[in-house]
């Protein structure tokens, strides 16, 4: 059952966050409806130009439409994550789905503005909740890559300009996480003195925690004891302080890094074990039965297993 992110946001502000999750092939989406069915959690899919491009649109929603009839329990929203205007009005124009996200925040401040307006305003007319990017973060995800040295984190007196003048529906900030598997190497982690003020600014006002992955050493560990080369720098938010940011505001948390860890650490050990195999489906059923269990926990850690009873 699709449920809109403005409902689903309404209910969760300050109480539980939606788990917002990147998918790209068949077994992403297996997991993550299952867990969502029998944790009986709302979540949100999300997929990106970089999938759309891999799977094509038609492919990904195709997919998603068929797993909503195989898990009818399941509460979820289709998201289009970190779009650009040629994918964004697609996506619009298609109405498959429930919200998208155009991402100028690598522009100025008012070519941001004048680039989420428009997306707005076409948005609008179909019913699509917009979500919109102020402040940049730093690391690699898909086809974005930035330097730590170009971050920089959300002004809170300009995220109230923002989301007045361009009537956006909610807002990712910059708060100190990044994409990717090598975040914090400061050590700095989430700043909520910055994410307070924020929320004092812009109350009831739903935000989004991009970079939310956690990024678990142990399986980077095994990943690389299996023939892989990640560096022993890998590190993610930490989970009390995923936990801590809900109280402020933070309603949807994006993941995607820590479910491409647990398909390199699957494959790499099966094949390592298993030399004289060459069947995709063995390591891919491990790879659905994996990732059903770390969304069940993360389901948990989010607060939100059991409240997909609130959307029936």
């Amino acid at each position: 059952m699709v449920v809109s992110p403005h409902i689903l946001f309404h209910k969760c502000y300050s109480k539980y966050a939606i788990a917002a999750v990147n998918v790209f092939t068949m077994e992403q989406i297996h997991g993550l409806f299952r867990a969502g069915e029998k944790a009986n959690a709302p979540f949100i899919v999300q997929i990106t130009p970089v999938s759309r491009n891999y799977a094509h649109p038609k492919m990904l929603i195709g997919m998603i439409r068929a797993a909503a009839k195989i898990y009818s329990k399941a509460k979820f929203a289709v998201h289009l994550d970190h779009g650009v205007e040629p994918h964004v009005f697609d996506a619009i124009e298609s109405e498959s789905y429930d919200s998208v996200m155009i991402d100028a925040s690598h522009d100025d401040f008012r070519q941001n503005v004048k680039r989420t307006r428009a997306v707005v305003e076409k948005a609008k007319a179909k019913h699509i909740f917009v979500e919109a990017e102020l402040g940049v973060l730093s690391g690699v995800e898909d086809d974005i890559s930035i330097d730590e040295k170009m971050a920089k984190y959300t002004h809170p007196d300009e995220a109230l300009q923002f989301v007045n003048e361009t009537q956006c529906n909610s807002l990712a900030v910059a708060v100190g996480t990044s994409h990717g598997a090598y975040k914090f190497s400061g050590g700095q982690g989430i700043q909520f003195d910055i994410l307070e003020k924020i929320q004092n600014l812009l109350p009831e006002f739903p935000l989004v925690l991009h970079g939310g992955s956690s990024v678990d050493l142990e399986e980077v560990n095994k990943i690389n004891n299996s023939g892989g080369k990640l560096e022993k720098t890998a590190s993610g938010v930490a989970p009390e302080e995923v936990v801590k940011s809900i109280s402020y505001g933070i309603c949807k948390i994006n993941i995607a890094t820590d479910t491409r860890i647990l398909w390199a650490r699957i494959h790499r050990e099966f094949f390592k074990d298993n030399p004289d195999q060459f069947d995709p489906i063995i390591p891919g059923k491990q790879y659905i039965e994996a990732y059903e269990k770390f969304m069940i926990n993360k389901f948990d850690l989010l607060k939100a297993t059991g409240k997909a009873n609130q959307f029936n």
